[in-house]
C-alpha cells in the first residue's frame, strides 16, 4: 500500500495561514495528478485543488486564497492556505491518483481548523 504523508495542519486564526505538505513516493509524484481534498463534518468531501504538471485547478471558494505546488525534488506537494476563513475549518486529504496506471492513493489527513 502507498503511503502519502501529510503533514501541516493546525489551528489558525481568521486571516491566518497555513502551509500543508504531502510526500509521496518517487515512484509515483511525477505522473500522478496531486491534490487536496477536505471534508468538513457533515458534508461530503471536496476536491479543493490539485496539479498535473503545470497545470492547477482550485474550487471556486478557495481561489485567490489557496495556491497548489509541487516539488519534484522532495516528492512533495504543497497547499499554501491564505485569508483562511473559519468555512476552511476540515480534515484535509491529500490524494495522488492515475488514471493511466490505475491508482488513486489517500493520506491519512490532517485537521485544519480556524477560528479565534
Amino acid at each position: 500500500q502507498v503511503q502519502l504523508v501529510e503533514s501541516g495542519g493546525g489551528l489558525a486564526q481568521p486571516g491566518g495561514s497555513l502551509r500543508l505538505s504531502c510526500v509521496a513516493p518517487g515512484s509515483i509524484f511525477s505522473i500522478s495528478v496531486m491534490g487536496w481534498y477536505r471534508q468538513a463534518p457533515g458534508k461530503e468531501r471536496e476536491l479543493v485543488a490539485s496539479i498535473n504538471g503545470g497545470a492547477t485547478y482550485y474550487v471556486d471558494s478557495v481561489k485567490g486564497r489557496f495556491t497548489i505546488s509541487g516539488d519534484d525534488a522532495k516528492n512533495t506537494v504543497y497547499l499554501q492556505m491564505n485569508s483562511l476563513k473559519p468555512d476552511d475549518t476540515a480534515v484535509y486529504f491529500c490524494n495522488s491518483r492515475s488514471v493511466t496506471y490505475g491508482y488513486d492513493f489517500w493520506g491519512q489527513g490532517t485537521q485544519v481548523t480556524v477560528s479565534s
